[in-house]
């Protein structure tokens, strides 16, 4: 539904130019929920005006539905945004001097959607949808900022658009009032919508389908953040830069038993299997998926590897690895990496003397 390729950002003013996003390459299918986290001045929200057409980029390629949003015209861009697009923006932008229900009228009209004497029934049916009904008459002044929060987010649905950006959309709210807001957004997406939320809130990103993170307007690859969530954004970027990518087909042999490790792998996709061999017969010990790790125990211990490991049968499995040398640096640098790993480290290490004994017993 999103596709971002190569796209650049430069800003230029007296002191020079600034770079924001560098060169971000970026898909969301349909029907995702995904946030996007990142420090203030990382990128997040020129990110988000790359997506809405609201922001040209300076190099790179951006495509919405399928539609190369930055081959059209600034009016024909603007009408299709109108169209295709909800934005819901952190501080509302519902104009004052309309009631909310001419306010979620408005992108209807712009747009030319729906019968004329369709829209009031219209927008009055997305207020209810967002429990607004009974304030439908009043000015945006007039209610409460939660209350305002579900106009704005009503009046992103009013041409039923396919896509909703939502910028900081509870970063105003209390706590009940922000989960009222994701609970509805939970709704779209079952319902079909894609919705792409940028978001400094850590318990709204659980909620989510996938957590996107930019860095210095670079994105950080999704499994190193999964694997490793203790690093800073900094050192996730960092790894991301200098790890090395690599695909086994269903059923290969990634590490022999014995055999020297110089890897610490993440599972991007597919799934890989720890085995055993004991004098009789193979031990499947776990069955790893993607986010999870292998390898620490090796490097961190010092010794070959303790497992046969490959990849499970049915699917390909693709793998970010960090060299040994730059592992060794990464949790040197990060004591409570060093120490999460130590303990996953134990755990692996006493599941498989288990399962050597039962190994051997069989």
């Amino acid at each position: 539904m999103i596709q971002m390729h190569s796209v650049v950002k430069t800003f230029k003013n007296a002191a020079g130019e600034f770079v924001v996003l560098k060169g971000v390459d970026l898909a969301v299918k349909s029907g995702e929920f995904v946030s996007i986290v990142g420090k203030s001045g990382s990128g997040k929200s020129t990110l988000l005006n790359m997506i809405t057409g609201i922001d040209h980029p300076s190099t790179g390629q951006v495509l919405v539905g399928g539609v190369d949003i930055y081959r059209m015209t600034e009016s024909k861009r603007s009408r299709w945004r109108g169209r295709n697009l909800g934005i819901v923006f952190q501080f509302f932008q519902l104009l004052p001097m309309l009631t909310l229900l001419e306010n979620v009228m408005l992108p209807m009209d712009y747009v030319g959607a729906f019968e004329a004497d369709a829209r009031p029934e219209r927008a009055m049916e997305l207020l209810k949808m967002v429990g607004l009904e009974s304030q439908a008459h009043k000015l945006p002044s007039a209610v409460s900022t939660g209350q305002q929060q579900s106009a704005a987010i009503a009046r992103a649905l009013a041409t039923d658009p396919p896509v909703i950006i939502a910028d900081e959309p509870t970063g105003n709210l209390d706590s009940r009032s922000a989960d009222v807001i994701i609970q509805l957004f939970d709704d779209l997406v079952r319902g079909g919508k894609t919705i792409a939320m940028v978001t400094h809130d850590p318990s709204l990103t659980e909620r989510t389908t996938r957590t996107i993170i930019i860095s210095d307007g670079e994105l950080i690859d999704e499994t190193v953040a999964l694997a490793l969530p203790l690093l800073s954004h900094r050192q996730m970027l960092d790894v991301t830069k200098k790890a090395e990518r690599f695909t086994f087909q269903p059923g290969a042999a990634i590490l022999k038993q014995d055999e020297h490790v110089d890897y610490f792998f993440m599972i991007t996709s597919g799934r890989v299997e720890i085995v055993l061999r004991s004098p009789r017969q193979e031990i499947t010990v776990a069955s790893l998926g993607p986010g999870e790790f292998f390898g620490e125990v090796e490097l961190i211990r010092g010794g070959k590897s303790i497992a046969n490991i490959r990849a499970a049968s049915g699917a390909p499995v693709a793998l970010v690895a960090l060299h040994r040398d730059e592992f060794n640096k990464l949790v040197a640098a990060s004591p409570l990496t060093e120490d999460t790993l130590g303990k996953i480290v134990q755990a692996r290490i006493e599941e498989n003397r288990t399962a050597t004994r039962k190994g051997k017993r069989l």
